[in-house]
């Protein structure tokens, strides 16, 4: 069985924006990861924060783009990966995750995409910023898109 991985928001911003210095790197991982059969997940949260940096101002530190484009790629999304819903499970999860980590401020929003892949059974994160899930590394895989332009 091919492996399974839960597709971070920076991975989607990237893959979304043709002149994004990454763009390349994280559009030939995923180009790979689809070759090779691996499942393709994403969460309602992961969306928010697509949403949030893609329709944020410049000056706030987001890409200033309209909602419409957001709902353009949103649907391209939707149509490339299946949903890792949320549940009380995820819930669960997630507040086990913060107590057990003492995890604080914005790494919150982290613990609960882990909660998902723990809940879903999804082993592996592609993601842009590895070291933000080092906590974790013996529950999941965090893994950066260039790993694969190294490997087989």
């Amino acid at each position: 069985m091919a492996d399974s991985y839960l597709i971070d928001s920076n991975i989607l911003l990237r893959i979304s924006r043709r002149g994004d210095p990454v763009h390349r790197i994280v559009d030939s991982a995923l180009e790979r990861l689809l070759r090779e059969d691996a499942a393709l997940y994403y969460t309602h949260q992961n969306i928010a924060e697509f949403w949030n940096v893609w329709t944020r101002p410049l000056d706030k530190h987001g890409f200033g783009l309209p909602g419409e484009t957001a709902a353009r790629e949103v649907v391209k999304f939707e149509t490339m990966m299946a949903f890792a819903a949320d549940s009380a499970a995820v819930y669960e999860s997630w507040l086990q995750l913060v107590r057990d980590y003492r995890v604080s401020g914005v790494q919150v929003h982290d613990a609960r995409l882990v909660a998902a892949m723990l809940v879903h059974g999804i082993p592996n994160l592609l993601t842009l910023n590895v070291a933000d899930f080092a906590r974790y590394a013996k529950l999941i895989a965090a893994v950066h898109p260039d790993s694969f332009s190294h490997a087989r």
